[in-house]
């Protein structure tokens, strides 16, 4: 009875901390617009309660974010983001790419928010990393883990390109992996050939790739960034 008092206590106290990783990830991510300085007091605040290597990746971020001059952070975060597709934060570009199957990829990740009792964000597609940590962290966090799960490759993908670049992002991207189930060496191999192939094309009967590289920037990130709902 004890042992399975002790591993119930410590499956919740890794869900907790999964949450608190996710939550803060998912503001070092967004946009540092001119909110910038209340979100990374929020991570500092949360970081109080994270343990272990992914509580030192984390602060890496913040500490960058707040030396960085805050045009120069903007104009790194486009550059990085917005302007270099390996790089991308919109996970089903790199499972769907130009093809027909990447619509059907985004309206389930729509439908994991409405079956949560949340609707979609309107300001952001619901597969941008930021909109989907904040989901698993704050609304439902076993149907966040298993949409974050699925997209693995993607996310390491990304991990990949921004340690590239020496990006002070790719540590909270390295946290955000720490959540995660471990990766087996089909799923490394998978990740290397996407960073270097990019994602699948079916350029037959369709547009060009242009509804989220770059994403328009028409309201505050923090309000991009937030699925409706969400406290």
């Amino acid at each position: 009875m004890r042992v399975r008092i002790r591993r119930g206590r410590d499956t919740a106290t890794r869900q907790l901390q999964h949450r608190l990783i996710r939550q803060a990830a998912s503001l070092l991510l967004a946009y540092p617009d001119d909110r910038l300085p209340s979100r990374l007091a929020t991570v500092d605040g949360l970081l109080g309660h994270v343990t272990g290597a992914p509580a030192q990746l984390l602060s890496r971020t913040l500490a960058a974010l707040r030396d960085a001059d805050p045009f120069a952070a903007q104009a790194d975060y486009v550059d990085t983001f917005d302007m270099r597709r390996r790089s991308t934060m919109y996970l089903t570009y790199w499972t769907g790419g130009d093809t027909r199957n990447r619509g059907t990829a985004i309206h389930a990740f729509a439908q994991a928010y409405r079956d949560a009792g949340v609707e979609p964000p309107t300001g952001e597609a619901p597969d941008h990393l930021p909109v989907v940590l904040e989901f698993a962290a704050t609304v439902d966090p076993d149907a966040g883990e298993r949409l974050l799960a699925a997209h693995r490759v993607p996310i390491d993908v990304l991990r990949i390109a921004l340690e590239e670049r020496d990006s002070c992002y790719a540590a909270t991207i390295g946290a955000v992996c720490a959540t995660l189930p471990p990766v087996g060496d089909q799923e490394v191999h998978r990740a290397r050939y996407l960073a270097e192939a990019g994602p699948p094309a079916e350029a037959i009967g369709l547009e060009p790739f242009t509804l989220t590289v770059p994403p328009r920037r028409t309201a505050p990130a923090a309000e991009q960034t937030r699925v409706q709902g969400v406290g």
